[in-house]
């Protein structure tokens, strides 16, 4: 009996024994696997927080610092940075993040984005070239050369008490992107396998944002260059206005869109200003904003009015959602088109579902600042947007003082979900009427009054400050339709040329005003008009009410006509043709000589041309109206 009891007694104490075992590895067990799960929840709700790639890096490093290791760095290969393939036999990464334990990563003696390379043979190269993991344990504190390349560093790395190591590529889409290094000295127990195994989710989750942000970043900075490249390079010289612009991308993950602007010079000193948006963001959008961007330079090329440019620009959207493949979306934007005259001082003006500009005059000046008051536009038709079809463009048209500020801008500069648009509009406003001399200054001030740092949606702005051409600069005569009037224009743009000081281009202008009237007066109807104009070329217009246009051609040997447009084309600069609403204009420009300058001619100067084109020489006084 005895016996038993005695054997009955061990068997209770083992049964406790191993109780009290198997409870405490649970314990340990539950214990490493609820730390390993709140590791990995919150390495899934810190890390790839932003598309950057760099960021990224940092959120892992942050996260595994807390509690896993001492010392995290962070290597990318150049490769995940350049799509260009690298052939070269040394493995060059770049340090973009490093967490340390202690203040001032004493462990490494890189500081992040400094580009350097692994010894051919290391462990950091193995691991890059296989793809695999590697755990190691340092016996004695001993580290690899590698890690501690000068005694120094080596000494205070075994000061440190560095004991052991995990080397965890970073795998994307099958691509080796990099490698992170755990390393443990503060934390006594070492890197085991179930560490091994959670150091690899940890750097899976972050290549993949890694991999997203990297994809992002170039996409990114492709559209924008492209964007960049299609938007005009260089302030285009023109006496209408002086002008000044600025685009900004989106600072969202929406990034680069087809926002753009323009200023294209045209005939008879006159300029177009124009903006635009491309719905959408991205290379497509900033492709379609360059196929648009053209088309209205070559609409603008033939001096279309600004309602029949957006009816033909409307057509070339709907021609391109016919040519776009199913599941691309359809191509749809807003357009703003406007035309000022320097002569007569009005803008024209017509919009695709854009919205309006606003023009403030100018009132005073004070601190060297403008001081303006808003000039009341007329209500203006916002027609719908680009690529609807089948609805008309309307145009308005109203007269700018001289010195006007005129602002054009898309809706991301008035769009914000924290602010009303009526708000914006009012800022816009205050800055418009106190603005410094400076155009440049004026588009700084805006966007820093109107838009937060990160702006949700790109941003194009271009404002102008109107001038007029001097009265004295413009002579003008009516002509009767009748043969003999084509040697009074002659004279009259001889007198009017030595005014202006150009008579060594006194040939050339009577051979082309003779040409153009002649025409006008032969094939177009009365009224009948001469205009010339001097800036930085010589203009010479011709005005009839006919809306036949004429066509350069080669004459046939035997032909009597057809040479007056042949002989034009190779005396001027450029010439053209441009349809209103009344007729048509047919217009010449020849180049200045080098030496002369516009000058103004002054009030009492007097030419003597010939009133009655018939044959009177009555004596007329400028400026330059018969």
């Amino acid at each position: 009996m005895a016996m038993v009891r005695l054997i009955a007694v061990g068997f209770d104490y083992v049964d406790r024994s191993s109780e009290a075992v198997v409870a405490a590895y649970q314990g340990e067990r539950d214990r490493l696997l609820q730390r390993r799960l709140v590791l990995t929840n919150e390495a899934s709700r810190r890390i790839g927080s932003t598309l950057d790639a760099t960021r990224t890096a940092e959120e892992l490093a942050e996260v595994c610092t807390e509690d896993f290791a001492d010392f995290v760095a962070v290597d990318l290969l150049d490769s995940a940075f350049d799509e260009a393939d690298d052939r070269s036999p040394e493995v060059s990464v770049r340090r973009v993040a490093q967490m340390s334990v202690l203040d001032g990563c004493p462990e490494s003696l890189l500081v992040a984005g400094q580009r350097h390379s692994y010894p051919e043979g290391s462990e950091p190269v193995r691991a890059l070239a296989s793809g695999r993991s590697l755990l190691d344990h340092f016996v004695d504190a001993r580290v690899p050369s590698w890690l501690a390349p000068s005694g120094a560093h080596e000494r205070a790395l075994h000061d440190l008490g560095l004991h052991s190591m995990l080397l965890v590529p970073l795998h994307a889409r099958g691509n080796v992107l990099g490698v992170v290094q755990f390393f443990r000295h503060r934390t006594p127990a070492h890197f085991a396998d179930d560490d091994l195994l959670l150091a690899q989710d940890l750097a899976s989750r972050a290549a993949v944002s890694i991999d997203h942000a990297r994809r992002y970043t170039r996409e990114r900075s492709t559209a924008l260059t492209l964007q960049q490249a299609l938007l005009p390079q260089h302030v285009v010289k023109q006496p209408a206005v002086e002008t000044a612009s600025r685009y900004l991308p989106a600072g969202s993950r929406a990034g680069v869109g087809g926002d753009w602007y323009d200023v294209i010079r045209l005939s008879g000193a006159r300029v177009a200003l124009v903006v635009g948006d491309v719905v959408g963001h991205g290379l497509q959008a900033a492709a379609t904003m360059g196929r648009l961007r053209t088309a209205v330079r070559s609409f603008a090329d033939i001096d279309l009015m600004p309602d029949e440019l957006l009816t033909h620009l409307d057509d070339v959207v709907i021609r391109m959602q016919s040519e776009e493949s199913l599941g691309e979306g359809e191509t749809s934007a807003t357009c703003l088109y406007a035309i000022y005259d320097p002569v007569s001082r009005l803008c024209s003006l017509a919009s695709a579902g854009h919205v309006p500009p606003m023009a403030v005059a100018p009132s005073a000046t004070r601190d060297d600042a403008r001081v303006g008051s808003v000039v009341e536009l007329p209500a203006m038709p916002i027609g719908p947007p680009l690529g609807l079809g089948g609805l008309p463009f309307e145009t308005t048209e109203f007269e700018l003082p001289e010195g006007s500020l005129l602002a054009l801008y898309t809706d991301g500069l008035i769009a914000d979900r924290a602010r009303d648009v009526d708000i914006a509009l009012t800022t816009l406003r205050d800055v418009l009427t106190s603005v410094p001399e400076s155009l440049e200054a004026t588009c700084d001030q805006l966007l820093s009054a109107l838009l937060p740092s990160r702006p949700a949606d790109d941003v194009a702005l271009l404002v102008a400050r109107t001038r007029a051409l001097d009265p004295d600069h413009v002579a003008t005569m009516d002509l009767p339709s009748d043969p003999a009037a084509v040697s009074g224009a002659r004279g009259f743009a001889s007198d009017v040329l030595t005014a202006w000081g150009l008579e060594e281009l006194t040939f050339t202008a009577e051979l082309i005003v003779s040409e153009l009237v002649t025409n006008a007066i032969r094939y177009g109807k009365p009224p009948i008009q001469l205009r010339l104009i001097l800036e930085s070329t010589l203009t010479c217009e011709v005005f009839d009410a006919s809306s036949t246009a004429p066509h350069l051609r080669r004459a046939r040997t035997f032909d009597e006509g057809g040479r007056g447009l042949l002989l034009v084309a190779q005396l001027t600069k450029r010439w053209g043709a441009r349809h209103t609403r009344e007729g048509k204009v047919i217009w010449a420009e020849q180049a200045l000589p080098e030496a002369e300058r516009p000058t103004t001619v002054s009030d009492d100067t007097h030419v003597q041309c010939s009133a009655d084109l018939a044959g009177s020489s009555k004596p007329i006084e400028g400026p330059w109206y018969l």
